[in-house]
């Protein structure tokens, strides 16, 4: 498969869970309006700029992940052992891809719907460590698409700092 059909799947798989996080936000609640926050929570216009930014990232790089193991695929030829090789890591990718994804739309749900600061800490803290895993992924197959995801686990790792701060500051 090329690169085009990677990035329309890929596109879509992100576009759905940003729909899902978007969907789940609301900043504009009393509950949220009264919620003790850090010094250092970044101003409320910067969180859609920084999303769309890191989701297309994630879409172009996994893009970029698939059509590249797609490619070893077709070099292997009719070597069997190593088209079971890239198979095996590219399932492995698209699950962590897939995982991901999913921890990174229920965090809004659990934030902002739930309203539980701890339990939505300790998912985030999940989201950063699968972030961080997917860019270690990515990085093993395409070294840039691995390079491409590193603000993506940093902006995750952030987010898990700035989700306990506010649940220790409202407990």
């Amino acid at each position: 498969m090329g690169f085009g059909k990677n990035i329309i799947k890929t596109t879509a798989i992100t576009a759905l869970a940003g729909a899902i996080a978007s969907y789940a936000t609301n900043t504009d609640t009393v509950w949220n309006k009264t919620q003790r926050k850090p010094a250092w929570q970044p101003p409320k216009e910067l969180f859609p700029i920084a999303w769309s930014v890191l989701y297309t990232s994630i879409a172009g790089a996994s893009a970029a992940v698939l059509t590249k193991l797609d490619a070893q695929a077709d070099e292997a030829g009719p070597d069997e052992a190593v088209r079971a090789r890239v198979d095996r890591e590219r399932r492995k990718f698209k699950r962590a891809l897939t995982v991901n994804l999913v921890l990174n739309a229920t965090w809004s749900a659990l934030y902002w719907n739930v309203r539980d600061r701890w339990l939505s800490a300790a998912e985030v803290t999940l989201l950063a460590a699968s972030s961080t895993h997917l860019a270690y992924r990515a990085g093993k197959v395409c070294p840039a698409a691995g390079v491409a995801l590193v603000p993506y686990a940093g902006w995750t790792a952030f987010a898990t700092a700035l989700n306990v701060e506010i649940a220790h500051l409202n407990s």
